[in-house]
């Protein structure tokens, strides 16, 4: 992090300042919110949780040599100071990260969508990696704690930083963006995600559009245009699109899908066209790669080297990680679901050779149609030939009956507990599994399962 002052963090942050004058004057390496990684030059952000008050830590912090906290309440003795007193500990981290972005003169690129924000982020930051020394969001850090954390670390070595945007509510992207000011908005696909709280996915496009809010006028908007609205959606500033239909600007053409190994394909653009290998599972990757290339290319890189960068990306946790063990090629997708990246991940699926086999878990946050949405996915499974569909969770007994009643062979389990006592004599050596299902399900559990013991 590029360092700052105190007096600098009270003024961007507004707060009470309590403390000695001379205080003022310490510099800031650092800012956390967990009292564990304390140290000297630190800068602390209590905050209250559910489990824990980071107030009650303050002092600690300050016996550690923390320069300063940051605190929702007056500090109660000397031994809490010096302090920035606020009214809201995550207004106060997210003004101080507008300001420190604010100190630097890159090109700032903001990732949105509702599938593939993460795989999109690694994707571009690794193209960019290859021409610029590049800044991006850890993991997910992608919301109103998560964004601040990502700016804060913000350094002059960095030449350009990529980060990742997440929503779930109207308003959210609105504050985001005015702390991020990207020069370059990607979005990934618009789809069914957050439904509980966005409505529907017009109401998905309209929250994650405030990402404009915060951007100049000569910014530039990276679309997927085989997305339906966002190829009918005319941003404030310029478009341009990427996707698999030829009127996009960027277009992937003679696609070639080398099972786990990947995927081959060209990329065609408006000077020219270039071949790229993307080393992980799934033709959805096809995007990324394509949103990492139109990024490259805005920002003046070679084609050489977005090929170079598309082949260096690495898949992040469980997103469509393959794993081969007990003689099974197990597609571990258990980070996140919704319908679009869950039928995504079954097409990919589909195309393997040999025996294929899905356990599905409950997609969260889907709103009224969560039912229908699950009854959908199972359908598609049947449709796409998968030869046993398993359903596990609530949610997803209408994933096993869109299966069943779509003809596919397909079993039911109310929970993990039960689906461990049959899976293995459900699963055979020589299947490919998939294993997805929303975060908040554990689907890893099953992964682990499948993995350690004998199929």
């Amino acid at each position: 992090m590029k360092p700052f002052s105190l007096k600098e963090a009270v003024q961007a942050i507004g707060g009470r300042y309590f403390g000695s004058e001379d205080a003022l004057n310490r510099e800031i390496t650092f800012v956390t919110s967990d009292s564990r990684t304390a140290q000297p030059g630190g800068l602390f952000i209590a905050f209250k949780g559910a489990r824990a008050d980071g107030h009650d830590f303050m002092a600690g912090c300050l016996e550690k040599s923390c320069v300063a906290c940051i605190s929702e309440r007056e500090p109660a003795s000397e031994a809490e100071m010096p302090c920035i007193v606020v009214e809201s500990s995550l207004k106060a981290t997210g003004a101080l990260a507008a300001w420190h972005r604010s100190r630097f003169d890159i090109p700032v690129i903001g990732i949105t969508g509702s599938v593939g924000k993460t795989t999109t982020k690694e994707m571009v930051a690794a193209v960019l990696s290859k021409a610029f020394e590049t800044h991006k969001t850890e993991k997910n850090f992608n919301n109103e704690l998560g964004v601040p954390q990502t700016l804060l670390r913000l350094d002059d070595e960095y030449q350009a930083s990529v980060v990742e945007m997440g929503i779930s509510d109207f308003g959210e992207m609105r504050r985001l963006t005015h702390m991020v000011r990207p020069d370059i908005a990607v979005f990934s696909v618009i789809g069914y995600s957050h439904l509980e709280f966005l409505g529907d996915r017009e109401g998905v496009l309209r929250a994650k559009a405030e990402i404009f809010e915060g951007m100049k006028p000569d910014g530039l908007a990276v679309l997927n245009g085989d997305d339906d609205l966002l190829s009918a959606y005319v941003p404030s500033v310029k478009k341009i699109t990427y996707g698999m239909k030829p009127e996009n600007d960027l277009v992937a053409e003679n696609v070639e899908n080398l099972g786990t190994d990947g995927i081959r394909c060209t990329i065609r653009h408006k000077d020219g066209a270039f071949e790229v290998r993307i080393p992980a599972f799934g033709t959805h990757m096809v995007y990324a790669a394509l949103a990492g290339a139109a990024v490259g290319k805005a920002l003046g890189m070679k084609d050489e080297d977005i090929a170079a960068g598309v082949a260096s990306y690495q898949t992040v946790g469980d997103r469509a990680r393959v794993i081969k063990a007990n003689g099974l090629t197990i597609i571990s997708d258990c980070y996140n679901a919704n319908p679009n990246s869950t039928t995504a991940a079954i097409d990919s699926l589909a195309r393997l050779e040999g025996r294929k086999v899905c356990i599905l878990g409950d997609m969260m946050e889907l709103g009224p149609e969560e039912n229908a949405l699950h009854f959908g996915v199972g359908a598609h499974a049947a449709e796409m030939g998968i030869d046993l569909v398993i359903g596990c969770g609530n949610l997803s007994l209408n994933t096993y009956e869109g299966a069943k009643q779509a003809g596919a062979n397909a079993v039911y389990f109310p929970d993990k507990p039960a689906l461990f006592e049959k899976l293995g004599a459900l699963i055979m050596k020589g299947d490919n599994v998939l294993v997805k299902a929303s975060h908040s399900r554990a689907f890893e559990e099953i992964v682990k399962v499948l993995t350690e013991a004998e199929a």
